[in-house]
C-alpha cells in the first residue's frame, strides 16, 4: 500500500499544479481581456481621430477652392487692367502721332502758302 499513498501525493501534486496552472491561465486571460478593452478603446478613439482630420481635410480643401477662385478672378481682373493699360499707351502713342502729322500738315500748308 505504500505504492498507493505514493500514487495519491503524486495526484495531489498534479492537482495543486493544475490548480496553479489554472490561475495562471485565468491570470492571462484577464489579461487579455484588459488588454482587448484597451485596444477596443484606441481603436475607438482612432476612428473619432480620423474622422476629425477628415472634417478639417475637408474644410481645408474647402478653403483652398475657395482661394483659388479668388486667385482666378483677381487674375481676370489683371488680365482686364493689362488690356485698359496697353490701350492707354496705345492710344498715347496715336496721339503723339496725330500731333507730329498735324505738325507737319501746317509746316506743308506754310511752304504752299509762301
Amino acid at each position: 500500500m505504500p505504492e498507493l499513498g505514493r500514487i495519491k501525493e503524486e495526484n495531489k501534486e498534479i492537482k495543486n499544479y493544475l490548480a496553479f496552472i489554472n490561475k495562471r491561465l485565468d491570470d492571462a486571460n484577464r489579461r487579455l481581456d484588459d488588454v482587448n478593452i484597451h485596444l477596443a478603446d484606441q481603436s475607438r478613439r482612432i476612428d473619432a481621430l480620423r474622422e476629425e482630420l477628415n472634417t478639417r481635410i475637408d474644410k481645408t480643401n474647402k478653403r483652398i477652392d475657395e482661394t483659388n477662385k479668388r486667385i482666378d478672378e483677381t487674375n481676370k481682373r489683371l488680365d482686364r487692367l493689362y488690356e485698359v493699360i496697353v490701350r492707354r499707351d496705345e492710344h498715347v502713342m496715336l496721339e503723339e502721332r496725330v500731333m507730329r502729322l498735324e505738325h507737319e500738315i501746317e509746316e506743308i500748308k506754310r511752304k504752299i502758302a509762301a
